[in-house]
């Protein structure tokens, strides 16, 4: 078992910043790539960022690619999505998720979800 707890999501005003953060606790030697997709109302839940807990590798989608970057602690087994200049198409439920398969950097077909943090971003 991989529990998963987000944190961070709220309201910010387009061009802000906000950090969001995912703590994984119990089976943890299992994980080995971790991140966020999003689901935004009415669109297919689609993938955010990711990262190789070992080796640090990340991932991103296009669409965030230079706004977003997703970080890790392992001390803590903590990763962290720090997003910046943020718009109003950012708007949705961040999910954070984690995988045992070290290919799936994508996050498909993963096995352990978080709860679900809503980003809303004003313009």
């Amino acid at each position: 078992q991989v529990q998963l707890v987000e944190s961070g999501g709220g309201l910010v005003q387009a061009g802000g910043s906000l950090r969001v953060s995912c703590a994984a606790s119990g089976r943890t030697f299992s994980t080995y790539v971790m991140g966020w997709l999003r689901q935004a109302p009415g669109k297919e839940r689609e993938f955010v960022a990711s990262i190789r807990w070992s080796g640090g590798n990340t991932y991103y989608a296009d669409s965030v690619k230079g706004r977003f970057t997703i970080s890790r602690d392992n001390s803590k087994n903590v990763v962290y999505l720090q997003m910046n200049s943020l718009k109003a198409e950012d708007t949705a439920v961040y999910y954070c998720a984690a995988s045992d398969n070290i290919f799936a950097t994508s996050l498909k077909n993963v096995k352990y979800w978080g709860q679900g943090t809503q980003v809303t971003v004003s313009s």
